[in-house]
């Protein structure tokens, strides 16, 4: 027997990353919004890698915290160890990762959830996904309870359907042994969403005591740590931080590896899912990567208060006794103890080409979707798509226009349209590479990119962007200041110019054209510039940026406008693409299955090509005329 409880405007099916971002969103921008969860207990789970942020995932979850997000704040809150990658290279590329105390992150963002106005947390399985005349009408439990809603955001992670592989072993179980959800997917398929087979996997966690951690190299976190979000005081979060430890595979590991492939789920032939490409299993990488002698083994705490190690770089499906022996053969693991075995995941997500760029499914009004779910892989990935399908969710119940970032205002715009546009057949990962605008779609400039979005979308106060105004303010004074600042080649300059390995002055320059100087900076001419101002580190590091990069921003922001062009130029939702002539049948086929909203996301899609964007464009003008 049914029965039907109170309405919700917003009911959010899974509380992990995506889950916690699209309901929190919700909530805040005042929608009635319910949250259901396998488990109280695994609400904001970090089943994999004890970590957040990294290589352009640092990126995402700035991007989150600008729009008003809440991943940036937690991790702050719970780090263990911060560090800056890639401070070596251009800004462009520079990502902040922090390890986390799983426990405590998960923690607290139950805690955040729990006491969020507006929002309700409940622990149940939806079974089915209620809709009438192709709209959402609400979700039902498996216990039957039925919650009427306006909207639905599909966050289900690697639930559905779960099963989790460690050799000959096959347990149909969620990750780290929860309950997986078994009924959703038959749902699903009878409102007409397409399912695909993915599968993920994570290493062995080892008993710290039985680590020899003399026989690998220490890495240390950031003498100076900055946090992900934009309000954390920077001085708040200055303290001592754990040690993460770098090891590495050798021939003995590989030939132990190599000799029981038989035995792994992967090669055998019982692993029907599709694996991430960019963050392979180990046995992947001895077969792949049959040249490479060894592989980087990183060893990194779970948490303050537990002895569990992540093997990051060794994730595996292969038996337990196979397991011990290759993670023996590693120099430093040569007596370590299994806390948990490694093991593959496969679990139902989808092709997110049935998609909007809004992550509302075309076919079914009210639906959404995000995270893992949507084929693609990290927690990163998965809150920056909560967080959009949470607000989008929103916005549509409350008569707004909702929002889509563009290629070139976001990694969190590049990240849908990829997803939504192009045919993922694998888990797909964010990289910087993915960018075409990266120096545009920096980490350190995330606030001024999107924070104006979140105010106006309503998750940003107005303190927080009359703070954000000062800051750009502040930021263009500067930069004009020390454009017209003059210095001349007197003794004290050329001390300072020789003493930085740079070339001295013949001439009177400015400030500005010293800073452009690779081997000068804003803050190494503080002494021969008395009339700065004490600024904020995050104003120097802007003005410094600004200046040293002029010429690049200015030729991509010339790529943008022509960018733009192909982007505003919409078209009708369901064109008859088979009429048009001049599209190729290939052409015709893709652009009729994916239904793109604009010239520019038809362009990126794989099988159309530049004449038959030509094709579209002429189609649109001889469109325009006729309604002329």
């Amino acid at each position: 027997m049914s029965y039907r409880y109170e309405n919700y405007d917003v009911a959010v099916i899974g509380a992990g990353h995506a889950g916690c971002e699209a309901a929190l969103a919700s909530a805040r921008l005042g929608l009635k919004t319910i949250v259901f969860t396998v488990s109280v207990e695994s609400i904001a789970l970090m089943p994999c890698n004890p970590n957040i942020g990294g290589s352009s995932k640092g990126h995402l979850v700035r991007e989150i915290d600008a729009l008003g997000g809440q991943m940036g704040k937690t991790i702050d809150a719970t780090f263990i160890q911060s560090k800056m990658l890639n401070k070596s290279k251009g800004p462009a590329v520079h990502s902040l990762r922090a390890q986390a105390d799983k426990s405590e992150y998960s923690k607290m963002m139950r805690h955040i959830l729990e006491n969020q106005e507006n929002l309700t947390v409940k622990q149940a399985e939806i079974v089915e996904i209620l809709v009438e005349e192709g709209k959402v009408t609400g979700v039902k439990t498996h216990t039957g309870g039925i919650y009427p809603c306006q909207c639905a955001v599909l966050a289900t992670g690697t639930y559905l359907k779960a099963r989790c592989l460690c050799g000959e072993s096959i347990v149909y179980t969620g990750p780290n042994g929860l309950q997986p959800a078994n009924s959703l997917s038959e749902s699903l398929r009878n409102i007409g969403v397409e399912l695909v087979r993915f599968k993920t996997g994570t290493p062995a966690r080892i008993d710290k005591r039985t680590i020899d951690f003399s026989k690998m190299e220490e890495q240390f976190g950031d003498d100076e740590i900055v946090p992900f979000s934009f309000t954390t005081d920077p001085d708040d979060i200055q303290k001592p931080q754990v040690s993460c430890w770098l090891t590495y595979t050798n021939e003995r590991t590989h030939e132990i590896i190599r000799n029981n492939l038989d035995r792994s789920p992967i090669y055998a032939g019982v692993i029907e899912g599709t694996g991430p490409r960019y963050c392979p299993s180990i046995e992947d990488k001895v077969v792949k990567f049959a040249d490479k002698n060894r592989h980087q083994v990183f060893i990194e705490p779970e948490g303050n208060y537990t002895n569990e190690m992540y093997i990051g770089g060794m994730s595996s499906s292969l038996p337990e006794d196979v397991q011990y022996q290759m993670y023996r053969s590693v120099a430093g693991l040569e007596n370590a103890r299994i806390v948990r075995n490694g093991y593959a995941i496969e679990y139902d997500c989808i092709p997110a080409t049935q998609l909007k760029p809004t992550l509302e499914f075309k076919k079914i009004e009210g639906l959404y979707s995000g995270g893992q779910f949507n084929g693609s892989s990290g927690y990163e990935e998965a809150a920056a798509q909560g967080l959009m399908a949470g607000i989008n969710a929103a916005l549509k119940i409350l008569g707004k226009e909702q929002i889509v970032l563009k290629r070139s205002e976001a990694y969190i715009g590049v990240l849908i349209d990829d997803l939504v546009t192009k045919e993922t057949k694998e888990p797909y990962r964010m990289m910087t590479s993915r960018a075409e605008y990266r120096l545009l779609l920096r980490q350190d400039n995330a606030d001024q990119r999107l924070t104006p979005i979140g105010h106006q979308i309503g998750l940003i106060d107005d303190e927080r962007y009359e703070k954000l105004l000062e800051k750009e303010k502040m930021i263009e004074d500067e930069i004009e200041r020390v454009s017209h600042v003059m210095v001349g080649g007197n003794k004290t300059v050329q001390d300072l110019l020789e003493s930085h390995e740079s070339t001295p002055l013949k001439t009177a320059v400015s400030l500005a054209e010293l800073i452009r100087r690779p081997e000068l900076s804003y803050e190494l001419l503080a002494p021969i510039d008395p009339e700065r101002k004490k600024l904020p580190k995050a104003v120097i590091d802007q003005v410094d940026i600004n200046i040293k990069y002029e010429g690049y921003i200015t030729r991509q922001l010339k790529q943008v406008e022509q960018f733009k062009k192909l982007e505003d130029k919409k078209l009708p939702e369901s064109i008859n693409y088979d009429e048009i002539k001049g599209l190729r049948i290939e052409a015709r086929q893709k652009l009729g299955a994916i239904q793109p909203a604009s010239v520019g996301q038809a362009s990126r899609i794989a099988g159309v090509t530049p004449a038959d964007v030509s094709v579209l464009l002429i189609y649109m003008e001889q469109l325009r005329h006729k309604k002329v």
